[in-house]
């Protein structure tokens, strides 16, 4: 098997960028609404906006590698790198606080040019509190690094990358490429080629033993800021982790050819249903600004408490619903105060009731569209 790395100046990849001339117009209108809704946000409401993507984009990219933070770790660790609030809770899981403070960094480091410095730093960020990998170093040693699946002995190999002894080699030349390859704000559709092929060209390269994919993702939102001229707001792992398998198998096909039509089209795409996806995020946040505002004057403190804690999940929901003992849990009241606000909230069309007895449970009265129609 012959893989991109392997073909001469296989950096000089080629394409017809007429098969996202439709994507383009399509992907300037959507950035651009959101973009006037964001801009049309208070600063309170702005920085909650902004706050939402990082905890999705930080979630999602590290669900795809497998690893689960909870919510509260993100969102403490987001909080505390951006500076946001006096008292921040505490994070039980360390590991969170390397990819939350990735996602602050990339996010404020956007305009900068890119250095292999600047990659290699994020890989230690990322990977500080690993026990098992050097963080910030390139990988080393002679066996390959190859991406595979299938149970032991009948191991299919997807992709193997470039020797170790050769990645100082091919990352000098990935950031010239990155760095040469200008893209002026306006040229919606060189900012949506450079940012399908960096992460390509990155993931082929697959420097570190760990953490490339959380990186090559990183690097795949720099590029589209930079590119831009602004931080993007969307989540493009939130996208990939919808389809896992649509994606590896779209980047497997790309890695075996410097022809990479079809990989500009899928990653165009999957940029494009990011931004759609992004636009619902922006108009929660709208609404739920104007739900409490709405009903902050007849609920009290453990109500209050309550609710913004349901909407901390964000678009996706409170799994579950609230019930009386996670109300109990929330609010460190007893059940019988539990069930009486619980049911003054329904009484006041803030929550809805859903089954009967123990098996109860309730929803905010809230939805993403109502903010459309008024």
């Amino acid at each position: 098997m012959e893989y991109n790395w392997q073909l001469p100046n296989w950096e000089n990849f080629v394409y017809d960028d007429t098969i996202i001339d439709s994507l383009c117009i399509e992907f300037a209108f959507e950035t651009g609404e959101v973009k006037g809704l964001v801009d049309s946000l208070s600063t309170i409401i702005k920085q909650e906006t902004i706050l939402q993507f990082m905890i999705s984009e930080a979630i999602k990219t590290s669900e795809i590698e497998g690893e689960f933070f909870s919510r509260q770790d993100i969102m403490s660790s987001i909080k505390k790198n951006l500076g946001i609030g006096d008292s921040f809770d505490q994070i039980r899981d360390k590991s969170a606080q390397g990819i939350a403070k990735l996602m602050v960094t990339v996010r404020n480091s956007f305009s900068e040019k890119l250095t292999e410095s600047q990659i290699i730093q994020w890989h230690f960020i990322l990977m500080e509190y690993s026990k098992h990998i050097n963080p910030g170093k390139y990988r080393t040693g002679s066996e390959p690094m190859q991406i595979i699946s299938g149970t032991y002995g009948k191991e299919i190999v997807h992709f193997e990358a470039p020797p170790s002894n050769q990645v100082p080699f091919e990352m000098k030349k990935f950031i010239e490429w990155f760095n040469d390859f200008k893209v002026k704000p306006i040229d919606i559709k060189k900012a949506l080629i450079k940012t399908s092929i960096s992460h390509l060209y990155f993931e082929s390269i697959h420097p570190f033993e760990d953490g490339n994919g959380r990186i090559g993702r990183a690097i795949a939102e720099k590029c589209l800021s930079e590119s831009l001229n602004r931080p993007v707001l969307m989540s493009i792992s939130s996208t990939i982790e919808q389809n896992k398998k649509k994606y590896y198998q779209a980047l497997k096909q790309a890695q075996r050819s410097k022809e990479i039509t079809d990989w500009i089209f899928y990653f165009s795409t999957l940029i494009l249903e990011s931004q759609k996806s992004a636009k619902q995020t922006v108009l929660f946040t709208l609404n739920k600004s104007k739900f409490i505002d709405q009903f902050k004057d007849k609920m009290n403190e453990r109500q209050t408490k309550a609710v913004l804690k349901m909407f901390e999940n964000g678009i996706t929901g409170f799994q579950g619903g609230m019930t009386a003992n996670k109300y109990v849990s929330i609010t460190k009241t007893s059940r019988a105060t539990a069930t009486r606000d619980l049911q003054d909230l329904t009484d006041k069309n803030i929550l809805t009731p859903r089954g009967e007895g123990r098996s109860r449970s309730y929803n905010l009265n809230f939805s993403t569209d109502s903010i459309l129609k008024e």
